[in-house]
């Protein structure tokens, strides 16, 4: 007998079309099925913005897994307890919440700036490298301020662990197989930790905690106490890699559009002229002034949300979209085709960063339609509880990058039929090899 109430399946999904094209089954998925539809038996494709959203705040019936990159190293000692990764997310929120950001946000333009001013002019480059180590640099400053330096090479030792474990490969080995590319991990994790644990010592002992996400975690809590150093070190691994890798694929895109879009960069150019001419003296009103360069890398992760797909399991028999989800099923979340749902996004296809203003554009100008309606759901940086920490940072770091650039340069693709890019959706999606040429503006 067929399954009763089983989400649809569209002609020729499974793993072996899921592989080829995700993006291609991914649309016609939703296209065809709508909101929620089989991939495999006991696999879920969350398509539209009611599903996912539903999927991300139940969190009970569909909990975020652990992070598989970078698990505690095994050491002697009891395992982290719930009431302990509750205190560190806690910990990290005081350092990351939008207040902080604010509050630092000379320290961000000062490090994009440096970016900005070191793009050669006038050759073709391939970008996402050097914005890597850029927004690495931004990130680990965010982080551990005056330590910087000497973490630094660490952070990009954990980016190059996580580069080789989310390769593609022929076979998904279980966790406790020690494959080379986890025994890579486990070395590259072990060196940031022992490179931090002085770090943690030294600030300890000297009382000097320090303002940064870092010195937040050092404080002891009025309801949890002090954080256990073991709790800090298994922490910081994934949270100091989040900070920049997920920002770098934003950056690739937004500056791709740049290139697309003159006119769109021309506004902004104009937009942050605006901008103190010192990048260090930037506060967090300069960057109330730019909402044209807001709502243009708002529409860019909406269009090419980083993190497209949100892996989520079924704790228990849960009603989704209409259907029965049995336990231990997974249910792919797809902000990628959720935020192309046109009762979400008027013309969604179509690049229009005025759908997140509230000016309703100028009448004089016909190339300026302003906002046609209410902006809809956006799941770029997830939402509910477990939504990305770093949000108010990274859009930060993004607006920033966004503005000096456009007010330094005109960006332009290579002359040629084919696209000096190649999108990659592995782990998330990406202009792998994007080149551009960077002109002063005069």
């Amino acid at each position: 007998m067929s399954p009763v109430n089983e989400p649809p399946r569209p002609p020729g999904a499974g793993f072996a079309a899921w592989s080829r094209d995700r993006l291609a089954l991914a649309r016609r998925g939703a296209e065809e099925c709508g909101d929620l539809w089989q991939l495999e038996p006991g696999v879920y494709v969350a398509a539209t913005a009611e599903p996912c959203e539903a999927v991300l705040h139940r969190g009970r019936d569909f909990p975020k897994p652990p992070s598989p990159l970078f698990p505690p190293l095994k050491r002697p000692g009891a395992a982290t307890t719930p009431e302990e990764r509750a205190h560190a997310h806690a910990a990290r929120m005081r350092g990351l919440r939008p207040q902080a950001v604010a509050a630092r946000i000379g320290e961000i333009a000062a490090d994009t700036a440096r970016f900005v001013d070191q793009w050669p002019t006038g050759r073709d480059v391939e970008v996402l490298p050097p914005i890597r180590r850029a927004l690495a640099e931004t990130g680990v400053r965010y982080l551990f301020s005056e330590d910087t330096p000497a973490l630094l090479p660490f952070a990009s030792g954990l980016f190059e662990a996580r580069e080789v474990l989310v390769r593609p490969t022929r076979w998904v080995w279980p966790r406790w197989v020690p494959t080379p590319a986890r025994r890579f991990r486990t070395r590259r994790q072990a060196a940031f930790t022992d490179a931090l644990r002085p770090v943690v010592r030294r600030r300890r002992s000297s009382g000097r905690l320090g303002d940064d996400v870092l010195g937040q975690m050092l404080r002891p809590s009025p309801r949890y106490g002090l954080l256990p150093e073991r709790v800090i070190l298994d922490t910081l691994p994934g949270i100091t890699v989040a900070t920049f890798e997920t920002p770098s694929r934003a950056a690739g895109w937004v500056l791709l559009h740049l290139a697309l879009y003159p006119r769109a960069a021309d506004r902004i150019a104009a937009e942050a002229a605006a901008l103190p001419a010192e990048a260090a003296a930037t506060t967090s009103a300069h960057l109330e002034r730019l909402p044209y360069t807001r709502a243009v890398v708002r529409e860019v992760l909406r269009l090419h949300p980083p993190s497209w797909l949100l892996t989520r399991h079924a704790a228990r028999r849960s009603q989704l979209a209409g259907y029965t989800i049995d336990a231990g099923s997974t249910v792919l979340v797809c902000p990628y085709t959720a935020h192309r749902d046109a009762r979400q996004h008027p013309d969604p296809d179509r690049f229009q960063p005025e759908r997140w203003l509230d000016d309703p554009g100028d009448p004089d100008d016909p190339g300026d339609p302003g906002s046609p309606a209410s902006p809809g759901v956006f799941l770029s940086f997830g939402t509910g509880a477990h939504g990305c920490e770093g949000a108010a940072l990274a859009m930060a770091m993004l607006t920033l990058l966004t503005a000096q650039t456009a007010r330094r340069y005109h960006l332009s693709e290579p002359p040629g039929p084919q696209p000096g890019y190649q999108v990659t959706t592995y782990e998330g999606l990406t202009t792998a090899g994007l080149r551009l040429r960077a002109t002063a503006r005069t």
